[in-house]
């Protein structure tokens, strides 16, 4: 009965899963673009957009209409440049 429970549970979230990166769910975890939500994100690292890390995190917040604040920049390939979004200015949510 036990071993019954645990493979309908695992089978549901496998088909969870599986349907939600079937259908290109945002959620599914961070990508090649801005993975976050109203309160802030991170989007990966790259030379080319240098100096352009701050207006990509406004363009991000403003869909919110808040404003952005970037706190870290890993300048390493293949990790991520964070942000956080607030409404007013020196509070962060």
């Amino acid at each position: 009965m036990m071993r019954r429970r645990i493979l309908i549970t695992l089978g549901l979230l496998l088909a969870g899963t599986g349907a939600a990166l079937a259908t290109g769910a945002n959620f599914a975890g961070p990508g090649p673009n801005v993975t976050g939500n109203d309160t802030g994100g991170i989007f990966p690292y790259s030379p080319a957009v240098e100096g352009s890390y701050q207006g990509i995190a406004a363009d991000y917040c403003a869909r919110y209409g808040r404003l952005a604040k970037v706190t870290s920049i890993h300048r390493i390939y293949g990790d991520y440049v964070g942000f956080v979004c607030y409404d007013r200015l020196n509070r962060i949510h």
